[in-house]
């Protein structure tokens, strides 16, 4: 055993001798050549054209905070700008039609990462609406239908709380962090530290850092190269193009109706994820919308 331990010691002192030797200049190539580039940090940034006082030093500290960490979840990052290549077309025009700023399309980002989502709370869809609040604002959510799952009618219903937001705030800056702190959380703490700017108020960590996520997705999915995310146009996710088809009629088995339609219940559902059931209900005078896609399947 003495002598194993002997003969083992000398073999690593012999084994070490060479890598000083011959083995450093190698392991200090390999190691500059994975150092990556530092991410580069903005002059000046802005959402929907309210800039952000960088020159105050938490408000720096915090965007960097949220640069950095957005800019190294290289994965979920990655799938982000992939997925807003086919989710964007869709906001964008509606976002425009109520004269929302286009930025706010980043806000639903950082609610969901552009899918369907589903909170702990119970909030669901891309744009994470609570059951009370998505029918405050016009959306159906039942068993049967819950149209939170809809892109377009959820756009719809998020601009109308934001513009009941900005008119209340008096910026878009804090109907953003309203989004997630709720219009009573944050008129309280205007109220009690006297001052109406976001970046002057001290907020929970949650609503704290809202906005920040927001501006750092906005800066990396603006300039993806800047930040070590160069992806093809051939990598991003497209636009599979559909027809709408008017529903008026219950459907007792939405497996049939999407044979029906020559598609199968996987692609039905994945086109209109706000059908809840294996049917649908319809009422007198109710009709219904389905979006089937004409290729892409």
């Amino acid at each position: 055993m003495k002598l194993i331990e002997k003969t083992g010691v000398i073999a690593s002192i012999v084994l070490i001798s060479g890598l000083l030797i011959n083995g450093m200049p190698e392991k200090k190539e390999t190691a500059r050549a994975g150092v990556k580039k530092e991410f580069p940090f903005p002059d000046k940034i802005d959402f929907a054209g309210e800039f952000a006082p960088l020159h105050i030093a938490d408000v720096r500290e915090r965007l960097d905070r949220e640069l950095l960490t957005n800019a190294n979840l290289h994965a979920t990052t990655q799938l982000i700008i992939k997925r807003a290549n086919r989710v964007f077309p869709v906001m964008e025009p509606i976002l425009k039609k109520y004269n929302v700023p286009d930025d706010f399309k980043y806000l639903a980002v950082i609610e969901s990462g552009l899918v369907n989502a589903v909170s702990p709370a119970g909030a669901r869809g891309i744009w994470q609406f609570m059951p009370e609040t998505g029918k405050e604002r016009g959306l159906e959510v039942n068993d049967i239908v819950d149209e939170r799952y809809h892109l377009q009618k959820s756009t719809e219903a998020a601009c109308k709380y934001l513009l009941d937001a900005k008119a209340k705030f008096g910026s878009w800056t804090l109907a953003a962090a309203s989004y997630n702190g709720g219009f009573g959380g944050v008129n309280k703490q205007i109220t009690f530290q006297g001052v109406n700017d976001y970046y002057d108020l001290l907020l929970t960590e949650e609503t704290s850092r809202y906005v920040f996520r927001i501006l750092a997705l906005k800066e990396i999915m603006k300039n993806p190269a800047l930040y070590n995310f160069e992806l093809a146009q051939g990598e991003l996710y497209s636009v599979i193009p559909t027809k709408s088809v008017d529903v008026t009629a219950s459907i007792p088995d939405l497996a049939v109706y999407a044979k029906e339609q020559g598609i199968n219940y996987k692609i039905l559902k994945i086109h209109n994820p706000w059908l809840r059931d294996r049917k649908l209900n319809v009422a007198p005078g109710k009709t219904y919308v389905m979006e089937i896609p004409t290729k892409g399947y």
